[in-house]
């Protein structure tokens, strides 16, 4: 299965690393701007990895596109891509927060004939969300805490002094949906768990900064029909990049896997 990155930063590359050029999922393409293209080609010169600006560029059609962008990537290049029949795994769920952009994918995706695939993330259990919603559920709160360093660059900066912080602080409390756009690197879990359960309206979310953490702690509590599940991971950044989870990126690797795997677990 021929595969296409989208962008060439931490979550990029750490797929690489574990995504090789022999097995039945290869990456034979990335996507990056205009002016990062020879840097990028340089960088993955050795593994015969297409560099392009465009999709018009490819000369290879892949079947799956994995984007490791940001919400932007998504946004530029989600519906493009699905309406060319190509398969678009979002890691970046936060985004879709945004009901026009959500049903324009969708809508791409039919008239491709594509699938709009969600990557698990830095969380689990969204497939006991999904099938627990199928009796209903009747409460999903989701509390999100990490050392005070991974909410910088973001507003939690406009709520306390991030470095002085030397006890724990609730930065937002409220729907998934406004999580999801206010902090949408910190918050791309919300947006997995409420779009997997309850919804964007119906999910509690809760962000917290805690000098104590010592990683990114994400709390999953649901309640509903089926009984009731509690959810905890305590997850370590990538080392280049403290806003994402190591199990984030590594959510897009076992996606990535499983479509070319003879044998699917969930999904």
């Amino acid at each position: 299965m021929n595969v296409l990155l989208i962008g060439y930063g931490a979550i990029a590359q750490e797929v690489l690393k574990h995504i090789g050029p022999d097995g039945d999922a290869r990456i034979t393409a990335i996507l990056v701007r205009t002016g990062r293209v020879e840097e990028v080609r340089a960088a993955v010169s050795d593994r015969g990895i297409e560099v392009v600006s465009s999709f018009d560029d490819l000369t290879v059609s892949p079947k799956l596109v994995a984007e490791c962008a940001g919400h932007a990537g998504v946004r530029e290049y989600g519906a493009d891509a699905l309406r060319r029949g190509m398969d678009f795994l979002v890691i970046s769920i936060g985004v879709l927060a945004d009901t026009a952009l959500y049903e324009e994918l969708l809508a791409a995706a039919k008239e491709g004939g594509a699938k709009l695939v969600l990557a698990a993330g830095a969380v689990a259990g969204a497939d006991a969300l999904a099938a627990a919603r199928v009796g209903g559920l009747s409460k999903v709160t989701y509390t999100s805490r990490k050392p005070p360093g991974a909410w910088k660059g973001t507003p939690a900066e406009e709520v306390c002094d991030l470095d002085a912080l030397e006890t724990e602080t609730a930065l937002y409390e409220g729907g998934a949906d406004e999580a999801a756009t206010r902090y949408p690197q910190n918050a791309n879990v919300a947006a997995t768990i409420a779009l997997a359960g309850a919804g964007f309206g119906d999910t509690e979310v809760r962000l917290v900064a805690d000098p104590e953490a010592g990683g990114n702690i994400h709390q999953v509590h649901a309640e509903g029909m089926f009984g009731a599940v509690d959810i905890e991971i305590r997850g370590k950044p990538l080392p280049d990049n403290p806003k994402t989870s190591t199990l984030a990126a590594h959510s897009v690797v076992a996606e990535i896997r499983r479509r070319a795997a003879p044998v699917e677990i969930g999904g």
